[in-house]
């Protein structure tokens, strides 16, 4: 049995501890917004934050999450009213959105860590693969959010 905190909430999980921490979000706990894409870490649609942190949860054991704080696209804000949903939505970032969640987390850590990145600030840290080539929007919406949240 592993205790994770989620979403600022304690959930008690029976599953090894070896077990990807994608598979116990959305297959034990429902949480559906963290996709399964490759499992192999590469293209980003399973992104969450561990401790602030954007990770990867299909290379992230259960066991390797316990005593740290997750938080998901579910937990980021509930009401879309998180300056980077706010942006994805008002910008139609989006194409088939697959990869979208996993976009939004990882831009979210960006900018707690840099509130006002260059091009290529996001380009080294916005390593997610969107097949639908959605990149130049990306873009434009991260550097919007930045704004934002420098208005706030």
């Amino acid at each position: 049995m592993a205790t994770l905190e989620i979403n600022r909430k304690v959930y008690q999980v029976d599953v090894p501890s070896d077990t990807p921490l994608l598979w116990a979000l959305r297959d034990h706990l429902k949480l559906h917004g963290t996709k399964y894409g490759c499992g192999i870490e590469q293209c980003g649609a399973c992104t969450v934050h561990l401790n602030g942190r954007a990770v990867r949860s299909c290379g992230i054991t259960v066991g390797e999450a316990e005593g740290k704080s997750v938080t998901t696209i579910e937990g980021l804000s509930e009401d879309s009213s998180h300056p980077v949903k706010e942006v994805w939505i008002k910008l139609d970032v989006p194409q088939c959105g697959y990869c979208q969640t996993g976009m939004i987390m990882a831009t979210a850590a960006l900018l707690e860590r840099n509130p006002k990145p260059s091009d290529r600030d996001i380009d080294r840290a916005i390593s997610n693969i969107c097949r639908c080539g959605t990149y130049n929007q990306v873009r434009a919406a991260i550097h919007r959010a930045a704004q934002i949240k420098e208005e706030l």
